[in-house]
């Protein structure tokens, strides 16, 4: 990577001669520069490649993207610093000293509109007339009932000139920087209407007025809304809107609340369990107490005391008295439940003893708790929509904002059309795959992204000789396990595997004392034993299937047993699904038995016979990774990073992996690359890119001459050192997931140290190229066909078809990046993956990556379908949440309580995950 010093930019000040000069000189040039030929980024930043061209491979279509082109006018901009006095940690009081400055002194801010972060910045249309200036505001207090007025000093300082030039030099592709200051300054302006009209979260705005919301179980809701974003694209600046979903607590009172949440047997008392539970499911929650006529006020719930109401008392003027004495004389409010806990305001020193039955929940507050089975069933049920309703319901969210006579937006210039964006895309042909030549298919070419395994057979099936079955299901009668089993081992040998018919030991139904623990560790002695009476050494139970019980599904617990203690391939059943049986489940099945033993359902053709440009011409490693994060409240429970690797070239479809703890929220894979002091050794290098490429040369006798590394992230990037580590592979593919895209530096400046500090300490001068691919799924661009009753456009669910690609218009303005839908729809609106290469030493072509991606996603074993995501990333995602699981009996109900006690949980050390045994982690365990 060549880092050069960025051109001369013309002033941030007012227009001068000499910039509006070099402007029409800029104006007479092409649109957008050409690919791979554009100019110089600053030192301060990465130079991510240049898009090497557009994709041609496919055939050729239109989409419409849920994009909306927005015009600005040529004008300046000014941001201002602001400072209040006293500092507000709410930014809606901060909105309200704002507002009301700029309705009491609109004549100190030249006619000017304002429009404000919330925080500490102030951006206007044209120059404020002054450069500091303090004012005093009067604010009256509404959550003290109106009946106190606050005084506030806020500071406005001129910070600095945005000019439009930059974005404009950098639209046409002419320079490289984002001009981001910029962005957000008029991101903010088409923000800030709405913002005073709509619960706003995030990048989102939301309102029981969207409709199509209701009641999702215990005490909370789902609310409908929108998500905005403005953002540069090809075709210039480009308003993304989608339609969001989330969760809000249902304003009721408290009380009602309770019984929600907990269902408890008698209302007229609480357990230590279930007070604790709705302890934790209050905290933070703001209420109105309703037992005063004469005003209203608000409170901020900061616990539940452990005695009962009838005990509490509190001091006044010298004197106890206890809280049920103080309502009834103070407010003629005779308290009923008097052996209910209390809700707590205020701090501990000084406590505000507020009863659960005179206190409501205020409206508008986000439930951010895990939500359980029930509720995300009923969330994903209100959000879901077909693609002609999404694009319909974006257009009508579009209209109701009514951007045009957005006074704010007129202020700084904007105009945003109300038709959604037709864009170029191209559908590529879908790979033909490779199933064993015993078969009476032998190869097979997916339509419409899917396939069946009728007349097929695995083309490399796994052997199993010894396995057993426990069940679990009081319900399932064992015979009815045992025909189970039998037609499953049939399935498994029909379809290409060797499976021992019989099982090693009987088929095993534990009596109700015995705990789960205990018949596993049962099952595995009793079948050690009738293998060692065969006279069979290095010989163990191959695979263990087990019936999960009817509820309270022990699943982690299983998991973390068989693969860290006793070395045992799991394969689990749910009994419901068990009853059903049916051919389509046992197939299933069978694809995940094969793979965890160590089979390979079936590969590309072009693999097979090295017809794939930039994979199958040299030994070539394909890495994904992962990083799982604790639920939220939760944050004594670590982070957990996964990275497989591909074991199999060039066929590609075998990817071992390996886990690790880290620090809550931890973004950055820590242990990538480690080094640590050995006595007699000195300082021995490791980490978890090492492990895989030393493993794929034990597989294939060949080092990696390529990596390609696919890399799924989830949530804001905390960064550490040791994150590098993560990709070393001779030929290497990284897969990331959610980065979000200020964060792109950082991500290629420390993994990719990692990468090469790995690579170094294997061989001397050891460098192979690396492709470094973000993968990004949690992003809100949808693409819908152009024609909703088009056949040859849509698939069944009414959804483009899969191998659907656009790089083009809503695509970055320079750089290598691309929209790939690879799965049909099933329900609702598919969203497509977002590739965006970071760095590609390898110099792939537009078709190649594109092409290579695509074809990957039909290699993933669990199912005969193409997948929405490349698998590396996937099968990343699945083995940290495996590798979850074995924590989770240690930090289920845990949760910090303050950001005090969240601190202390991230400066103590990271609990760590047990190791998983070495005959299960050879193989793909976690499909």
């Amino acid at each position: 990577m060549v880092l050069t010093k960025a051109d001369e930019r013309p002033s941030s000040s007012s227009a001068t001669a000499a910039v509006e000069e070099k402007r029409n000189l800029q104006e007479s040039q092409a649109e957008v520069a050409a690919p791979g030929s554009l100019p110089p980024v600053s030192i301060k930043v990465e130079k991510f490649p240049a898009r090497p061209g557009f994709g041609t491979v496919g055939k050729r279509c239109r989409v419409r993207a849920n994009h909306f082109l927005v015009q600005v006018a040529d004008k300046n901009i000014y941001h201002y610093d602001v400072a209040i006095y006293p500092e507000t940690r709410s930014r809606d009081q901060n909105r309200s000293i704002i507002n009301e400055l700029v309705r009491l002194h609109r004549q100190y801010l030249d006619g000017r509109l304002p429009v404000y972060d919330g925080r500490k910045s102030i951006y206007t249309a044209g120059a404020l007339p002054f450069q500091n200036k303090e004012f005093v505001i009067k604010l009256v207090n509404a959550n003290r009932g109106n009946q106190r007025e606050e005084e506030y000093r806020v500071t406005i300082k001129h910070a600095s000139n945005l000019d439009l030039y930059n974005l404009q030099q950098f639209l046409a592709g002419r320079h490289r920087e984002l001009p981001q200051d910029i962005i957000q300054a008029l991101d903010i302006a088409l923000r800030e209407c709405p913002t005073t009209k709509y619960v706003s979260i995030s990048r989102s705005f939301f309102s029981q007025s969207f409709g199509h919301g209701g009641p999702i179980g215990n005490g909370v809701e789902c609310w409908r809304g929108y998500y905005q974003s403005l953002r540069p694209t090809q075709m210039g600046l480009s308003l993304n809107i989608d339609i969001s979903a989330t969760s809000f607590y249902k304003a009721q009172p408290v009380m009602a609340f309770a019984v929600e949440y907990l269902n408890p047997r008698d209302t007229s008392r609480l357990s230590d369990q279930d007070r604790l539970k709705l302890k934790k499911a209050l905290r933070g929650v703001r209420v109105v107490a309703t037992h005063r006529t004469d005003k209203t006020i608000r409170y901020k719930i900061t616990g539940i005391t452990s005695a009962p109401l009838k005990d509490l008392t509190f001091d006044q003027d010298g004197t106890r008295v206890s809280v049920v004495e103080y309502f009834k004389k103070q407010y003629s409010y005779l308290l009923r439940y008097t052996n209910l806990p209390c809700l707590q305001a205020g701090s501990d020193s000084r406590p505000i003893y507020l009863p659960m039955e005179v206190c409501s929940i205020v409206e508008g507050q986000r439930y951010s708790r895990k939500l359980n089975e029930r509720q995300v069933s009923g969330i994903l049920k209100m959000a879901c929509e077909r693609p002609a309703q999404r694009e319909k319901s974006v257009l009508d969210i579009v209209n109701r904002n009514n951007y045009g006579n957005d006074s704010f937006s007129k202020e700084f210039g904007m105009k945003v059309t109300n038709q959604l964006a037709l864009v170029d895309a191209r559908v590529l042909p879908a790979p033909r795959l490779k199933y064993h030549d015993s078969g009476r298919d032998k190869v097979c070419d997916p339509l419409v992204g899917q396939w069946n395994m009728n007349n097929k057979k695995f083309v490399n099936g796994g052997s199993i000789n010894y396995w057993a079955c426990l069940t679990f299901a009081s319900r399932m009668h064992p015979k009815d396990v045992g025909m189970f089993c039998n037609d499953l081992a049939r399935m498994c040998n029909s379809i290409g595997m060797q499976m021992n018919m019989k099982p090693c030991v009987d088929i095993t139904q534990p009596s109700r004392q015995d705990s789960v623990e205990s018949a596993i560790r049962n099952i595995h002695r009793l079948s050690a034993q009738v293998i060692a009476q065969q006279g069979l050494v290095g010989k163990q139970l191959e695979l263990l299937i087990i019936i999960l019980p009817d509820t309270n599904v022990p699943y982690g617990r299983i998991k973390r047993l068989c693969e860290t203690e006793l070395g045992i391939i799991t394969q689990c059943c749910l009994p419901v699904k068990l009853q059903k049986g049916g051919k389509q489940y046992l197939e299933n099945l069978s694809m995940k038995i094969n793979v965890k033993v160590g089979g390979r359902n079936m590969v590309l053709e072009n693999a097979l016979y090295k017809r794939i440009p930039q994979l199958t011409d040299v030994p070539t490693i394909v890495f994904g990774a992962d990083v799982t994060h604790p639920s939220p409240g939760e944050d004594a429970s670590p982070s957990i990073a996964a990275v497989v690797a591909s074991m199999d070239w060039p066929e590609v479809t075998k990817y071992k992996c390996m886990v690790s703890s880290q620090g809550p929220r931890e973004e950055i894979i820590a242990d990538l690359y480690t080094e640590t002091k050995h006595p007699q050794k000195g300082l021995v290098a490791g980490g978890m890119i090492r492990e895989l490429l030393v493993s794929f040369y034990k597989a294939t006798g060949r080092k990696p001459s390529r990596i390609i590394f696919y890399r799924f992230v989830i949530n804001r990037l905390c960064f550490t050192e040791s994150f590098f580590s993560l990709g070393l592979i001779l030929n290497y593919l990284i897969c990331r997931d959610g980065v979000s895209e200020g964060q792109f530096s950082q991500v290629l400046l420390y993994e990719m140290d990692a990468v090469r500090k790995a690579c170094a300490t294997l061989q001397e001068g050891y460098l192979p190229p690396v492709t470094f691919v973000v993968v990004q799924k949690r992003h809100h661009t949808r693409l819908f066909p152009e024609n909703h009753g088009a056949r040859d456009l849509a698939d069944r669910s009414g959804n483009i078809l899969p191998g659907t690609v656009v790089d083009t218009k809503i695509c970055h303005p320079t750089e290598f990046d691309f929209y790939l839908c690879s799965h049909a729809g099933i329900q609702g609106t598919s969203r497509p993956t977002h590739y965006h290469v970071l760095l590609d030493e390898n110099r792939f072509s537009a078709d190649a990556l594109q092409t290579l991606t695509y074809n990957l996603c039909y290699t993933y074993a669990r199912c005969t379908r193409s997948v929405s995501i490349v698998p590396p990333a996937y099968y990343a995602h699945l083995a940290a949440f495996r590798a979850r699981h074995y924590l989770e009996d240690e930090f289920s109900d845990q949760g910090s309580s303050s950001a005090m006690s969240w601190a202390h949980e991230r400066s103590a050390p990271v609990r760590q995950l047990p190791k998983i045994k070495d005959n299960v982690k050879e193989f793909m365990f976690y499909c």
